[in-house]
């Protein structure tokens, strides 16, 4: 599983884009959409200037290493906006404070409103609540509640070997699509390069 731009964009909104080094509330260089990881191999440091392009780079690569944690460490089935709200979390935190985390055992045990009470507890910065983490926080957990929205599409088959358009139900990361009088055997499904539909008379 992959960040969405929901979960892009709430990391942006808590980051903010800096494209000169500063120290964040923690007293750690930072760069960019806060990035603290080096860059071509130069930790970010007093002085040192980036370019918006290489900040959204930076956010785009530094981000991949986050999905992998949640993707690692999470057993747990958990949909979209709530790998977006780890993802975000991680990004924030660190993969380590998220995998010896309380929030991570209760959701791998199914506890998904424990867990969810569990972001709140991370809003401190050297042992002082900061604003700022507090409302990250919130939307984190706000985010991680959330039912995933149902988005109906049109999406390309092939029924019989026509192309066709079909309307079809987003939800999870999946494509939906209705078949009226489906019956055992009657249908067959494959892909290649799109779905691929045989019905036998």
């Amino acid at each position: 599983m992959n960040i969405s731009k929901v979960g892009l964009d709430l990391i942006k909104s808590f980051e903010g884009c800096q494209l000169k080094a500063y120290k964040c509330p923690a007293g750690v260089w930072t760069i960019g959409w806060g990035t603290t990881e080096p860059i071509n191999g130069i930790k970010p440091h007093e002085g040192m200037i980036i370019t918006q392009q290489q900040a959204d780079e930076l956010l785009i690569k530094n981000l991949k290493g986050y999905e992998n944690a949640v993707n690692k460490y999470v057993t747990y089935s958990i949909n979209q906006n709530q790998f977006d709200a780890l993802v975000s979390f991680a990004y924030n935190c660190g993969n380590g404070a998220l995998k010896t985390s309380t929030l991570l055992k209760k959701l791998n045990a199914g506890d998904v409103q424990g867990a969810a009470n569990e972001f709140l507890r991370w809003n401190k910065s050297n042992g002082k609540v900061l604003n700022g983490l507090t409302r990250r926080r919130e939307a984190e957990r706000k985010l991680f509640l959330k039912e995933e929205d149902e988005m109906v599409k049109n999406i390309k088959i092939k029924l019989n070997g026509i192309e066709k358009d079909v309307h079809a139900i987003e939800k999870d990361g999946h494509n939906f699509i209705m078949v009226q009088d489906l019956r055992d055997e009657k249908i067959q499904i494959g892909y290649d390069g799109i779905p691929i539909i045989q019905v036998k008379a």
